[in-house]
């Protein structure tokens, strides 16, 4: 775990795959045709704070949907790729834009479209429901499945690994003295 820690010290840009990460991955359509996608609440206040701590987020994607916009604007996410054919081109774009080394970019995808960026990054993750192949790549492996916590997990590693998960959860509970609630 400590080689893992080591990585996520180094980690300036998070990347997040949508279906299968940020969502359980099954897809919904209304008798419209609109494609539905439903977002696990924790998952966004852990983007919310890694980003205050000073990690930029990301989120891409090879589909297109409203929802993921509409999930990004709420999170205040800029870096949002939807429709991508070629992650790595696209995370690769993102290493120059940005002045970053791959070491210090962290990312999260489940299936084998996402390999390419796993083994760019410096610190690769999946979900348990992923493939073997993937979950042969990744250094990390969350414990919660995709779209029931998975982000939320990474973010708080990444934070917990920079020092700054403490001063996140202070700042949205307060001090607690002696670890009572507060009344």
């Amino acid at each position: 775990m400590q080689d893992i820690y080591r990585k996520a010290q180094q980690v300036r840009l998070a990347i997040f795959d949508v279906d299968g990460v940020l969502t359980d991955g099954a897809l919904y359509y209304s008798d419209s045709g609109a494609e539905i996608k439903a977002f696990h609440v924790r998952d966004g206040q852990g983007l919310k704070m890694l980003q205050e701590s000073g990690v930029r987020a990301a989120i891409v994607t090879s589909r297109r949907s409203k929802a993921v916009t509409l999930r990004a604007r709420d999170l205040g996410i800029e870096l949002l790729f939807q429709g991508v054919a070629d992650k790595l081109q696209t995370c690769r774009g993102l290493l120059t834009d940005l002045a970053l080394e791959p070491r210090a970019i962290a990312y999260i995808g489940d299936d084998l479209v996402d390999l390419p960026v796993m083994a760019l990054c410096g610190l690769a993750a999946t979900v348990p429901q992923a493939p073997v192949a993937v979950q042969r790549k990744a250094h990390y492996i969350t414990e919660a499945r995709g779209g029931h916590g998975a982000a939320r997990e990474l973010c708080e590693l990444i934070m917990h690994a920079q020092g700054t998960l403490e001063a996140q959860t202070v700042r949205y509970a307060g001090e607690i003295p002696g670890g009572a609630p507060r009344s």
